[in-house]
């Protein structure tokens, strides 16, 4: 039998079929591998020598990665979407149908990713046999892609979990690990990946002859005591409805409506408990062609793609290597360089000293470090043993001891030019000449900071964003002198950490700041104008960013906001300046969250309450006024906008792909809208262009449109 993107071997009556999609790094399906798979699927069928099978895959760490999502591109009406579907569906009742009635077992032997369509093939089998792999996950994150599982995931998710437990990984995308999977009932067993395929076979051969019985574990989970309430919650059409209603209700608090697929996702699983298996599939079939021609699935799939790109983009254009790191010293023991030195150690798997002023940010620091790890721990994605090692990875001291043998430090104090030149000039002192320094700087210049640098080549930027272990963005920043291994060294480390990394220019704010500051400034200017702190925030938050700019001014701080702001107003004079009001929340001692005292009210806690309504006062400001949703999120998206595109022409950015990941991954750019330039494509550079200038005729300069912007409108060329 002769197959491109498959191995088979029949032992002993075990049919043992490893998928191996042919000249790809990982396992995905799709009309690609259709003709080989029903081929397969045929010998089973008729091979009366053929007793049982055993599916895995023949590449380490990846059973099978989800859908071939380069296909969707092709895809360009609604109806030719849920053909293929269609067509999916029919492969995989085909394998279901192998032992309920060919009396033919089938497990899934899964060993690393197992989500979206592979786990939906893996769901047809009989039973499922996971590694304790770390690299072992099954999930369906279709939703963040902007589609549903469409390959069954919907309706026979909910028949092996339980309808609760199904929604909450549909709808989150979030993927779960194989006790995990064990303890919901989603695979049979766990084992060490040495064993999967004797295990495995095993189990095959002991299932044959019982028809129709899947491994039996997982329905036994089902029925464990921490189930039963679902059970019985889920097989009552009274306790059916409030589990549907509480689950739209959460899933529109978080989505607010924008994110289309978790709402048709939901609406599938829904139509196959009450109608049925041939009406939920039909459903997958129709929602996935209406959702993988939409804008919002478009937009996602565009992050996604540039996200994967920039895995292997080094940042530079030759090919200098980068220096090794195995050692890491970290200035500063804060929140941020806490989570540097987390990263550090914890993925990147360096040994990590860091430096401090005295004994209680020593103890803080590690503090920190230790609770990050033992989150691991508890979450099972190590063991304890591998938690102690990683923490003896991290040492902390109030000297310069151990830094003479760093292979790269990074810099993590307050935004004072004085001191990172300080730290510098006695850094180099002690490391050697090819060692890089890094700051770990939001908005000033790295030129400045290695104004009297003995090694400039060596000197960049690493911007961190907070947490800095949640958080996907590495922003690198070069100067003039930056040489290229010092930056591909910057980069590779970056990646170790597990961040998307970006290269950007030198200069004031570099990209991410230097957008963000227009964005809070037009969230003041709009105060001014008389609208309210909650019509700004909730304008921002239903047009698709994480939080407002002006909850966002008291968690990142409102004293560090107007440092900020002083050093970009420095640099671009009145275009980037904003109304002056920081002044009045300084002298009333408004500092946000950190000091409980903001634009919000907050409790001991920290936890966040209400409005301040005070602080209209402290601003000197006078009653309110109802303001639209249009024209604030319209005036602060605006101006971010525009500044990014001066980023892009100035060659702040690489490129335009670049400042979309940047905006996304960094600021809480609505991933559904794809980015600034993603954006200005799908409304027309022209309209982007017309509406600026309205802007700027009823409110000023500071939304005169980039040239670029302008070029690109005449042309019509798009910028991504």
């Amino acid at each position: 039998m002769e197959l491109t993107h498959f191995s088979f071997n029949v032992d002993d009556g075990i049919a043992v079929v490893l998928l191996d999609r042919a000249e790809e790094p990982v396992n995905t399906i799709g009309p690609a591998i259709f003709d080989d798979f029903n081929t397969v699927v045929e010998r089973i069928e008729t091979d009366e020598s053929i007793k049982a099978v055993v599916f895995g895959s023949a590449k380490r760490n990846n059973f099978l990665a989800g859908a071939d999502i380069r296909f969707f591109d092709t895809i360009t009406e609604a109806e030719e979407g849920a053909a293929v579907i269609r067509q999916l569906h029919t492969l995989f009742t085909r394998i279901e149908a192998l032992h309920a009635v060919h009396d033919k077992p089938v497990v899934m032997a899964i060993d690393g990713a197992c989500l979206g369509g592979g786990l939906e093939f893996a769901l047809t089998g009989s039973m499922r046999i996971a590694t304790d792999n770390r690299k072992t996950q099954l999930g369906q994150p279709e939703v963040q892609l902007g589609i549903l599982p469409a390959g069954g995931g919907t309706q026979r998710l909910p028949k092996l979990v339980g309808i609760a437990t199904a929604l909450d990984m549909i709808l989150t995308g979030r993927p779960v690990r194989p006790h995990k999977a064990r303890k919901i009932g989603l695979v049979d067993e766990v084992v060490p990946r040495e064993v999967l395929y004797e295990v495995a076979k095993r189990r095959a051969s002991e299932s044959i002859g019982h028809l129709g019985e899947g491994g039996g574990s997982s329905f036994k989970s089902f029925l464990a005591p921490t189930h039963l309430q679902d059970l019985a919650l889920e097989q009552n059409p009274v306790g059916r409805r409030m589990l549907f209603k509480k689950a739209e209700e959460a899933m529109l608090e978080k989505t607010k409506g924008l994110y289309p697929a978790p709402q048709r996702a939901l609406e599938a699983v829904k139509i196959g408990i009450e109608q049925g298996n041939a009406a939920g599939y039909e459903a997958e079939a129709t929602f996935f062609g209406e959702l993988i021609i939409s804008p919002e699935s478009k937009a996602l799939r565009g992050i996604f793609f540039a996200s994967q790109m920039k895995k292997h983009a080094t940042g530079i254009s030759s090919n200098a290597e980068p220096k090794q790191v195995s050692k890491v010293g970290v200035l500063g023991g804060g929140l941020m360089g806490a989570g540097i030195a987390t990263v550090s150690a914890l993925k990147a798997g360096a040994t990590v000293r860091i430096k401090e002023v005295d004994t209680n940010g020593v103890e803080h620091a590690l503090r920190h470090v230790s609770r990050q790890i033992a989150k691991q721990v508890t979450r099972r994605r190590m063991t304890s043993f591998e938690g102690e090692q990683t923490m003896n990875k991290v040492t902390a001291t109030t000297n310069w001891s151990g830094f003479e043998n760093a292979d790269l430090v990074i810099e993590a104090v307050f935004e004072s030019l004085e001191l990172k030149q300080d730290l510098l000039g006695q850094v180099e002192d002690l490391i050697e000449d090819d060692v890089v320094f890094a700051s770990n700087t939001s908005s000033l210049p790295i030129s400045q900071i290695a104004a009297d640098a003995r090694h400039p080549e060596r000197v960049l930027g690493m911007h961190y964003f907070s947490p800095v272990e949640k958080m996907p963005l590495l922003e690198v920043i070069v100067t003039d002198d930056t040489d290229d291994r010092a930056t591909v060294t910057a980069v590779e480390f970056g990646k170790r950490q597990g961040k998307t990394v970006i290269v950007v220019k030198d200069g004031p704010g570099f990209y991410t700041t230097r957008i963000l500051v227009p964005y809070l400034n037009e969230a003041f200017f709009l105060l001014a104008d008389g609208a309210s702190v909650e019509a700004i925030d909730e304008a921002m938050v239903n047009w698709g960013f994480p939080v407002g700019p002006l909850l966002l001014t008291d968690e990142v701080g409102i004293d560090v906001g107007a440092h900020i702001v002083k050093i970009m107003r420095d640099a671009f004079g009145d275009r980037i300046a904003g109304p002056d009001m920081m002044a009045g929340l300084i002298e009333d001692d408004r500092k946000g969250r950190k000091n409980g005292r903001g634009f919000y009210l907050y409790n001991d806690k920290g936890e966040r309450g209400s409005v301040d309504d005070s602080v209209y006062k402290a601003l000197g400001l006078g009653p309110r006024r109802v303001l639209t949703e249009t024209e604030i999120h319209g005036r602060i998206v605006s101006a971010m906008i525009n500044e990014a595109a001066r980023c892009l022409e100035e060659g702040v950015l690489q490129s335009s792909l670049d400042g979309d990941i940047g905006a996304v991954m960094g600021l809480g750019f609505p991933p559904f809208r794809g980015g600034p330039f993603w954006w200005v494509d799908q409304v027309g550079a022209a309209n982007m262009v017309a509406k600026l200038d309205g802007l700027t005729e009823m409110y000023g300069e500071r939304f005169a449109p980039a040239q670029i912007l302008r070029d690109h409108a005449e042309s019509g060329k798009p910028l991504r």
